[in-house]
């Protein structure tokens, strides 16, 4: 079995750990974030990390009882890179001084090196221009070095901003250099990582070699269900499950009547035809429809569908005789997010992950071959596999579907107009070149009528509204900048070709306060 080079993060809790992990995989060096309660000295030496990053948190060193680090991962002769609140823990532990009550410091800064430094070590590359642009976000300050650091870069809040003790390679900056407001934070990370002596053997081909064996020795001879959705996760997996074991794989696509145009048969052909997957199509769509008529509460719309989801689901997969095993999308962030902090590690993913308990309840094992990955690093897997492009990057699409983008009643003539017109929209940002810019696009349609003019005839149709976001996680988002030209030929060509529509509207309300979907 191959073994990776490993990098360890120890996270006190930082709201941009992940933003580590996911800059060290973009330069192909495998890592792991664990919270710092669950690292002891029996863990190092089972993972036994090539080199250590120690994250930020919004703890104060000053505290009683405050988290730190093994103190015996300073004798493990790895190198070790603090930032922030782990700049800190460095420091109490190794014998310097935190305080408490100076000026605190967050957003932009700029350092400037201390004398006789212009940037070494895993600084090189730095202050070109005479100083370096970061981001800060402390209260807390080193106020005295421990023995064997000396001081490379200062800045007015922080006189020890970077700091170094390059015989035992320990480094420590009070910023964040994971963050995109730190323009050369990713300078640091690689020359880091390259002191370490990592190769960048983190590769989605060497993954893909790695995951096909690892499924076929879990899976053995039985049989494996996967709950398709015809989004990227599920789809990787399900590709890259075939690869594995071949017709063990049955694929069960649950149509509930909620997706976008030709969607349904895009799935099917796809997988059936294509990838000559055995895949059971349960179009249940009249079932849903009906239990969701008279339905306009959004909440009882989601768990209306989420019930149905598990019902539908079960029925069909009860149909494959021997299976054993259920395939899941899992992503790492879903896997990072269920470990608890104060209560110790948790083995609970998300429970819109584990599809309502069905694993437990229909008495499988959870296949997860993506659980290890960052959601670019799954679309990169989908390439390696050879799913098409533009089934790579399409945009989230939410579980309900167009439940939630048609606020109020659900009618099918409502979801046949928001089809037409949601399928008018993304054809005419892909014309314009766009779609890769956007995060997410989509119309909703309104649960009001509008008077209008068409021809000679009065109109009392609906209006809907056009939505498109950039974000990079979906946590937060801000509306895209499309110019009047763009938004006035869209909305023409719409009213034009959807009978149904007379009205259309630009959401341009960022999350928060908003959310990207309209329920």
């Amino acid at each position: 079995m191959t073994q990776h080079q490993r990098l360890l993060i120890i996270d006190f809790g930082s709201q941009v750990t992940q933003l580590i992990a996911r800059r060290l995989r973009e330069l192909n060096v495998y890592c792991e974030i664990h919270p710092f309660n669950t690292v002891d000295d029996a863990f190092l030496n089972d993972f036994a990390p090539q080199a250590v990053i120690l994250s930020g948190g919004p703890a104060s060193v000053t505290e009683p009882e405050s988290p730190r680090a093994p103190q015996s991962l300073f004798d493990l002769q790895v190198p070790v890179f603090g930032i922030c609140y782990g700049q800190q823990v460095m420091m109490e532990q190794l014998g310097g001084r935190v305080e408490s009550g100076h000026h605190a410091e967050y957003g932009r800064a700029f350092i400037a090196p201390a004398e006789g430094h212009k940037g070494d070590g895993i600084f090189a590359g730095l202050f070109d221009t005479g100083r370096e642009e970061v981001w800060m976000s402390h209260g807390d300050r080193v106020t005295q070095l421990a023995p064997g650091f000396e001081v490379i870069g200062t800045s007015p809040n922080a006189p020890y901003a970077m700091i170094a003790d390059e015989a035992r390679k320990f480094f420590a900056v009070q910023f964040h250099p994971e963050v995109h407001h730190t323009p050369n934070g990713r300078i640091m990370l690689e020359n880091f990582v390259r002191m370490a002596g990592f190769t960048g053997d983190w590769t989605m081909a060497s993954y893909r070699e790695e995951a096909v064996r690892k499924i076929r020795e879990q899976v053995g001879d039985k049989q494996v269900i996967c709950g398709l959705s015809g989004g990227v996760d599920s789809s990787v997996a399900a590709v890259l499950i075939h690869e594995a074991i071949g017709d063990q794989l049955t694929c069960v696509f649950v149509d509930h009547g909620l997706l976008r145009l030709n969607e349904a048969d895009e799935v099917v052909t796809m997988f059936r035809d294509t990838y000559n997957i055995p895949l059971i199509h349960a179009d249940e769509s009249d079932l849903f429809l009906g239990e969701l008529e008279g339905v306009s509460d959004p909440e009882v719309k989601r768990k209306t569908i989420g019930k149905l989801f598990i019902d539908v689901f079960q029925k069909y997969a009860n149909q494959i005789e021997g299976a054993e095993f259920l395939a899941q999308g899992t992503l790492y962030p879903d896997v990072i997010e269920s470990v608890s902090f104060s209560g110790g590690p948790s083995v609970t993913i998300k429970s819109h992950h584990n599809v309502g308990g069905l694993p437990e309840k229909m008495g499988l094992k959870l296949v997860e071959p993506l659980r290890e990955l960052f959601k670019d690093e799954v679309r990169a897997l989908g390439r390696e596999l050879g799913l098409p492009e533009k089934f790579i990057g399409r945009h989230p699409f939410p579980g309900p579907g167009l439940a939630i983008r048609c606020p109020g009643e659900i009618t099918r003539e409502k979801l046949e107009i928001l089809r037409k017109a949601d399928a008018v929209y993304i054809d005419q940002i892909r014309k314009h070149g766009l779609y890769d810019e956007i995060w997410q696009a989509f119309v909703a349609i309104l649960p009001v009528r509008t008077v209008g003019v068409m021809g000679d005839g009065r109109t009392y149709d609906y209006a809907c509204a056009l939505r498109a976001v950039t974000s990079v996680d979906g946590m937060t988002a801000d509306y895209y900048p499309f110019t009047h030209e763009f938004l006035g030929e869209t909305a023409t060509r719409i009213i034009n070709e959807v009978k149904g529509i007379n009205r259309c509207t630009y959401d341009i309300t960022s999350k928060p306060p908003g959310t990207i979907e309209w329920e």
